[in-house]
């Protein structure tokens, strides 16, 4: 069995809603139908998505195509960063950068990247142990909770180096029985996710 995890692409920032209630934008949405009628999703027969609105509604939108109802779990949320709530761009990645560069501190008030690992792997690990799907699983979720369980699953320090592209909608696919990452990030509508590169 193949896992995908899939970060939600593009959303309408708003300064005014929190940021875990942040919707897909246009392209967005756009993004995700082409996930939908991607070759690389024809297997899957599971959807386990993050909580957060622009996670949930990216789950939605596949589920719908595929003909199945996703999953959403608290624990597969992005870090907590509540405590600072929207930051503008520049702002936000010198934040994001001190996040992975210091994973043991609570950076501005931030979950930590230790801690978020932890949790993010303890979901996957999770939903992996509630058994086979008769295919393909889907995770659908975040950024930097992305990058960290890839981080985890190839045995690798926790570093911003392998975050995700900007603008989200990307994917990075392991072996469910060996855990062996087949792929590192790749945008949901390459030819070779999926593939062993």
């Amino acid at each position: 069995m193949r896992v995908f995890y899939l970060t939600h692409p593009q959303v309408e920032i708003d300064p005014a809603i929190p940021v875990p209630c942040w919707s897909l934008n246009t392209a967005g949405r756009a993004r995700a139908k082409v996930v939908a009628t991607s070759a690389w999703v024809a297997g899957v027969r599971r959807i386990v998505s993050s909580e957060e609105t622009k996670a949930a509604e990216t789950a939605t939108i596949i589920g719908a195509e595929l003909g199945l109802i996703p999953e959403a779990r608290a624990d597969m949320g992005e870090n907590d960063r509540s405590a600072t709530g929207f930051l503008a761009p520049d702002e936000f990645e010198t934040v994001a950068d001190r996040f992975f560069a210091h994973p043991d501190e609570s950076v501005a008030g931030w979950e930590t990247a230790r801690a978020a690992q932890a949790r993010v792997v303890s979901a996957a690990r999770s939903v992996l142990a509630e058994g086979a799907t008769g295919g393909d699983l889907l995770l659908v979720g975040h950024g930097a909770v992305g990058t960290l369980l890839m981080t985890a699953w190839l045995g690798l320090p926790i570093s911003r180096a392998l975050d995700q592209p900007q603008g989200g909608g990307n994917v990075f696919t392991f072996d469910a029985a060996s855990g062996h990452v087949l792929h590192r990030w790749l945008p949901l509508e390459h030819d070779a996710v999926g593939m062993l590169g």
